[in-house]
C-alpha cells in the first residue's frame, strides 16, 4: 500500500512539474472529418510550423507554442485539397479559443483569447468600412478607364487618395489610443508601413516600456532606425 502511495505522490510531482506550453490553442471545426490543422508563425519574414494535427473523425484540436510576447498566430486548415485557409489571430500566454465551421474556415471563426485579439478586432470593425469603399472606388476606376472618361478617372483618383490619408489618420489614433498594447506597433509595421516616418515616429514614442520591449515594438525601433539610416 505504501509503495502506490508513494508512486502516485511521484507521479502527481512530475505532472506538476512539467513544463507547461506558453500557448495552447484549442477548439473545434464543425463538419471536419479530415485534414491537417497547422499553426503557423513568422520568423524573419518566414513563415513556418510551429505545431501541427492530423485530424480524423475528431473536430476537436489543440495545439502548442512557446511565447515569448504576444504576437500574431495563423491557424491553417489543409483538407487534402487545392484549397488552404487561414485564420490570424493575435496570441497571448494561455489559452485562445478558435470555433468555426468547415464550410466557411475563417469567416465563422470565434476567437476567444488575449486582449490584443481584442483590441485588434475593434480595428478592424473601424478600418473595414474604408477597406470595402477603397475595393469599390478600384472597381470605379476599371469601368472609368474602360470608358476611357478622364473626368471620372481624375475624381475616383483624388477620393481614393483621401481614403488612404484617412486610413493613416485612422491608424495612427488608433495605435496612439492603444499604445499600452502590442497591436499598436503591429499596426504600424503593416498597416502604415510606407506613410511617413513622422507618422511612425510618433506611435513609437508613445508605447509604454512593456510594448517597447515586445516583438513588435523592437521591430518597430528596428525599422524605423533603418529609414532613417538611408535617409542620412
Amino acid at each position: 500500500m505504501k509503495k502506490i502511495t508513494y508512486l502516485l505522490l511521484a507521479l502527481l510531482i512530475i505532472s506538476c512539474t512539467e513544463k507547461q506550453p506558453d500557448l495552447i490553442v484549442k477548439g473545434h471545426i464543425k463538419d471536419l472529418k479530415k485534414g491537417i490543422i497547422y499553426l503557423k508563425k513568422t520568423n524573419d519574414t518566414v513563415l513556418v510550423t510551429v505545431d501541427s494535427l492530423v485530424i480524423n473523425g475528431n473536430s476537436q484540436f489543440e495545439l502548442h507554442s512557446n511565447l515569448e510576447s504576444p504576437e500574431i498566430f495563423f491557424l491553417y486548415l489543409d483538407k487534402n485539397s487545392s484549397e488552404k485557409d487561414r485564420i490570424t489571430f493575435f496570441a497571448d500566454k494561455g489559452i485562445t479559443e478558435i470555433n468555426t465551421t468547415l464550410k466557411n474556415f475563417v469567416y465563422d471563426a470565434k476567437i476567444k483569447g488575449s486582449t490584443q485579439q481584442k483590441t485588434l478586432e475593434e480595428y478592424r470593425a473601424i478600418i473595414s468600412r474604408i477597406n470595402n469603399r477603397n475595393l469599390d472606388l478600384i472597381k470605379e476606376h476599371l469601368e472609368a478607364r474602360k470608358n476611357n472618361d478622364t473626368v471620372k478617372i481624375k475624381a475616383i483618383e483624388k477620393e481614393s487618395d483621401n481614403a488612404l490619408k484617412r486610413k493613416y489618420l485612422h491608424t495612427v489614433n488608433f495605435a496612439l489610443n492603444n499604445k499600452d498594447s502590442e497591436v499598436a506597433p503591429y499596426l504600424a509595421l503593416t498597416e502604415i508601413y510606407n506613410a511617413r516616418i513622422n507618422f511612425l515616429d510618433t506611435i513609437n514614442n508613445s508605447l509604454t516600456p512593456k510594448v517597447k520591449n515586445s516583438k513588435y515594438g523592437k521591430k518597430l525601433q528596428s525599422f524605423i532606425d533603418d529609414i532613417k539610416a538611408t535617409e542620412k
